[in-house]
């Protein structure tokens, strides 16, 4: 009896970079050097993040002394986010950084691109996420309508459910209980869409406006 088996199944291997905002006239050059790496840019958007989302986004640095520093100097102009996949590609995007801080970064990988595009330790130029539970939290924070492979099933896909889908579906249908739209699902499929927590907000003017 022959046993049949599932197709193999093809991960590549995602992370998210960021263009930060005092270097966004370098992008076309950088993602040059990010395509000669051997990457390929999934997706691209150019955005304006203000300082409550930038709060989010740096949610692991809350507290620290240069927290005020960081989200103002990320919410200071425009940004550009991509998500990067190639083999191992979270370890090759951050060999490709260098270390966090430019000037160490100088001293020693003098050819990274923090060292080449950074000024100090807090405008070091560009993101990378640091593993691949960062990486999978923060692409869904630039990209909310992007699905993050490989997809969670049974035990991990309930924690997930509960963490980050069944809080803002129970808003959502508690709001709808108390309109009682004509149009239920179109009401709902609306609400949700304008109520995304992970949705970054973008500044309605012609610098911030995606490209």
């Amino acid at each position: 009896m022959q046993i049949s088996m599932p197709p193999p199944q093809i991960y590549v291997e995602k992370t998210l970079a960021i263009i930060k905002p005092d270097i966004v006239d370098k992008e076309e050059e950088i993602q040059d050097i990010i395509l000669r790496s051997g990457f390929t840019i999934v997706q691209r958007r150019k955005l304006h993040l203000s300082p409550e989302h930038c709060s989010n986004f740096y949610v692991e640095q809350y507290g620290k002394m240069f927290f005020p520093n960081l989200t103002a100097y990320m919410s200071s102009g425009p940004l550009v986010a991509m998500i990067l996949a190639r083999h191992k590609a979270i370890s090759y995007w951050k060999e490709l950084l260098g270390p966090s801080d430019t000037l160490v970064a100088k001293e020693t990988h003098p050819d990274s691109l923090r060292a080449i595009y950074g000024t100090d330790d807090l405008r070091n130029a560009l993101h990378g996420s640091n593993d691949f539970a960062a990486a999978e939290r923060e692409i869904r924070f630039m990209f909310p309508e992007v699905i993050i492979e490989p997809i969670p099933v049974g035990q991990a896909a309930k924690d997930y459910l509960n963490l980050y889908v069944t809080p803002t579906l129970l808003k959502g249908l508690t709001a709808l209980c108390k309109e009682k739209p004509a149009d239920p699902f179109i009401w709902l499929a609306d609400w949700l869409l304008k109520n995304n927590p992970n949705k970054p907000k973008l500044c309605h003017n012609p610098t911030a406006e995606e490209l």
